[in-house]
């Protein structure tokens, strides 16, 4: 496991851009003093080596501010996974991690997240909204469109999931 004092004499982090940057020439002067380190990967994560074992450049981020790893996840504030500026960075739960996401199901015909046509009510024609509280879902209530079960939904997340950023929908 990478120390903090590892991580300085190897990288410098800007937390302006959030670019880890090589205080060192590499392996075969691969990289030189200077360069920008990592890679991004398939999932959007930049990914960087350091002495033979890989690190998520948001979790060196938080090592190199405070001095250790993170003990739960870190959550990117805007949801853009390679924005590892210190302002888009902070510590979170899985679960507090999970309400920041913006992904909707495939199955989700309505176009927003927590809305669900209620097939059970077909005959009244209504979307319903339902939201995540404490690993239980709540019913927030039955709308006539879709939008209106959305801005209920989005009342309801700021309420339980104050860690929740509001995306544009």
């Amino acid at each position: 496991m990478i120390t903090q004092q590892r991580l300085k004499e190897l990288l410098n982090y800007n937390p302006d851009t959030g670019n880890f940057t090589y205080k060192t020439t590499g392996y075969r002067n691969r990289q030189k003093i200077g360069d920008v380190a990592g890679s991004k990967y398939n999932n959007g994560y930049i990914i960087i080596k350091i002495d033979q074992k890989r690190y998520a450049a948001h979790r060196l981020a938080f090592m190199h501010m405070t001095g250790s790893f993170p003990i739960n996840s870190i959550d990117h504030i805007n949801r853009i996974r390679d924005d590892n500026t210190w302002v888009n960075l902070r510590e979170a739960t899985t679960s507090e991690n999970m309400q920041n996401q913006s992904i909707l199901s495939k199955n989700n015909i309505s176009g927003y997240l927590g809305v669900s046509y209620n097939k059970s009510m077909k005959r009244l024609k209504r979307w319903s909204s339902v939201i995540q509280v404490n690993d239980k879902q709540k019913h927030i209530g039955l709308f006539y469109t879709a939008k209106e079960a959305s801005e209920a939904y989005i009342k309801a997340k700021q309420i339980h999931h104050p860690f929740y950023v509001e995306a544009v929908q």
